[in-house]
């Protein structure tokens, strides 16, 4: 699919959202497949080492002939360290294919969801901070808002909950540059 196809798409998923006479003046998405974020590099360790030990412990419990009620508990921090490993990998890969990134005249829009679409809106005007992240390649992530908690979980939307503490972001998104100068052109209207 070209890039004038998906922005028409994309302006198509939006424009039920849109206020009378409010027009998109870019739209967006993140990008497909796995993403690896600053953050990984201590989830990453940390999870094979939880999922490590949890398998570790179902085999002895298994070959020890221990009480079901073991087992289970130990399934349960399997299911966990499987979620950790790799299912939050898959969950956010299936989050960002759904999701839409719009800016009118007043408002960024974020439109998302999995088996409901979630959309979160807000006025440019009254936004306290807006912070960019820019990488080599010219893809970066714009923030709205300051950053909750220490940042190494709370900011990776893939752990469960954790989407709705972190700021408003246009995650990873081309031309970073250019759609924060736009951005800014806005909120300084």
């Amino acid at each position: 699919m070209s890039d004038i196809e998906t922005q028409s798409e994309d302006q198509q998923s939006i424009s039920p959202y849109l206020l009378p006479s409010e027009r998109v003046i870019w739209t967006g998405r993140p990008p497909t497949g796995i993403l690896f974020r600053k953050s990984d590099a201590l989830l990453v360790p940390l999870s094979l080492l939880w999922c490590g030990f949890a398998v570790f412990w179902e085999y002895m419990a298994s070959q020890q002939g221990a009480p079901v009620f073991f087992l289970l508990f130990g399934g349960v921090f399997t299911l966990v360290g499987l979620y950790m490993v790799a299912g939050r990998f898959v969950y956010d890969m299936w989050v960002r294919g759904n999701t839409v990134y719009a800016v009118t005249e007043d408002r960024a829009m974020i439109l998302g969801g999995l088996f409901t679409q979630t959309l979160k809106a807000f006025s440019l005007k009254n936004q306290q901070q807006i912070s960019l992240e820019r990488r080599a390649d010219g893809r970066g992530t714009i923030l709205f808002g300051a950053p909750a908690g220490i940042g190494i979980v709370v900011n990776n939307p893939s752990w469960p909950g954790m989407a709705r503490m972190a700021p408003p972001m246009f995650e990873q998104i081309r031309n970073v540059d250019e759609v924060y100068q736009l951005i800014q052109s806005r909120v300084k209207q």
